[in-house]
């Protein structure tokens, strides 16, 4: 039975995390996500759950403890935002490579410079390499269901890497909306128990975690990391249709919204999506044929499924909340274009930013990336390559 509340997107993850009770949380404040170790700290405080909480010093600290603690046994997350997550840089290349599957909460924020703390994908997409899996959430009842999932998807024994839940910052984080959330025990009954088959205070059966490797072995060792990625795509997808089952929520690697006859497409992640889909609506009204496909999993990157779901309209918009600095377009665009080329679907792929650092971005904007799609292919109106939407001056 479902429990209808009304929460952030940090009380949502921090409930999630009091029903799932990890063993161990390392963590350091940073805006916009300092509210989620802070909750989990007032419920360890008030005895509702007993995860060891570990304050330190630097979010580098943070997720160094956090692996220690993965590599001895424990069930462990940690959570943070923008720069945090770049302090940990070092570490997240690690937590793959030992295959920890641990989870991290990331509030997605924009990295300095100029210094700014709203939101846009800059965190997380500038860690898209590092051998993470990465989910994003549109909204609060997208991340708690995200959250819960975690666990089960990389502590599969076909995956054992750790995960990122990403959520806007501010945007859903600390804006407050309409939740179902599950009963405690359906959440643990889901999640289950961790019984890691190799850790380090296992008695009586040493191991190494993190030895230095000789070059005979890194390509090998790189290897299994990227077929244990490929593996992730299969485990998040039973996972999510096991959620659907106990929920009758979710859906696999993307959203798909009025696509199925649509001329024109916007592919978009996160929070925007919700203005998007109001466009879409309003567009439908008017009788045009469009559609929004909002991408839920970034890492692994579900190439072969985008392209199928985008090869029958005329062009597809590919809007990045992050620049690249490439001098082609964003994250999202080139790997998006790149799965196209790869699987010979020939549409028209235009690349947009928008939203950088938190800028508006409204339906009105949404409205005017549609008719210029419209426009480009009707009319042979070109569009500029790469354009920011709502730029000034």
């Amino acid at each position: 039975m479902g429990i209808k509340e009304r929460m952030s997107g940090n009380e949502a993850v921090a409930y999630a995390i009091r029903q799932i009770n990890p063993d161990v949380m390392p963590a350091f404040p940073i805006t916009p996500s300092t509210e989620i170790p802070q909750m989990v700290s007032t419920y360890i405080a008030n005895g509702e759950m007993d995860t060891e909480f570990i304050p330190v010093e630097s979010e580098h600290s943070s997720m160094s403890a956090t692996i220690g603690a993965e590599a001895a046994g424990a069930r462990s997350l940690t959570a943070t935002s923008s720069a945090g997550l770049a302090l940990m840089w070092e570490e997240l290349l690690l937590a793959a490579s030992n295959r920890m599957p641990l989870v991290l909460a990331l509030v997605n924020r924009t990295l300095s410079g100029p210094i700014n703390i709203n939101c846009d994908h800059t965190d997380g997409m500038g860690a898209r390499d590092t051998g993470w899996i990465q989910i994003y959430a549109e909204n609060n009842q997208e991340v708690y269901d995200n959250f819960i999932q975690a666990y089960p998807i990389a502590e599969n024994p076909a995956v054992h890497l750790p995960i990122m839940i990403c959520q806007d910052g501010f945007i859903t984080s600390h804006a407050v909306e309409n939740i179902v959330l599950l009963e405690d025990k359906a959440v643990k009954d889901f999640v289950g128990e961790y019984e890691p088959e190799e850790f380090l205070l296992n008695a009586g059966k040493p191991i190494a975690v993190g030895p230095y490797s000789v070059s005979n072995y890194v390509m090998e060792a790189r290897k299994n990391q990227e077929m244990a990625l490929e593996n992730a795509k299969e485990v998040i997808a039973d996972v999510a249709e096991k959620y659907r089952q106990l929920t009758g929520r979710g859906f696999t690697y993307f959203e798909e919204y009025k696509t199925a006859d649509a001329d024109y497409i916007m592919m978009l992640i996160g929070s925007a999506a919700g203005t998007a889909k109001e466009a879409v609506d309003e567009l439908r009204a008017q009788g045009k044929k469009v559609g929004v496909l909002k991408l839920r999993v970034f890492r692994p990157f579900p190439a072969r499924e985008i392209a199928e779901a985008l090869k029958n309209c005329k062009a597809v918009a590919i809007m990045d909340r992050c620049e690249s600095y490439n001098g082609n377009g964003g994250p999202l665009g080139s790997e998006t274009k790149a799965a196209l080329f790869k699987n010979k679907v020939m549409i028209e792929a235009i690349n947009y930013i928008y939203g950088l650092a938190g800028r508006d971005f409204t339906v009105d904007d949404a409205a005017q990336v549609f008719e210029e799609l419209e426009a480009f292919i009707t009319e042979g109106k070109e569009i500029e390559e790469y354009k920011y939407v709502g730029l000034r001056g």
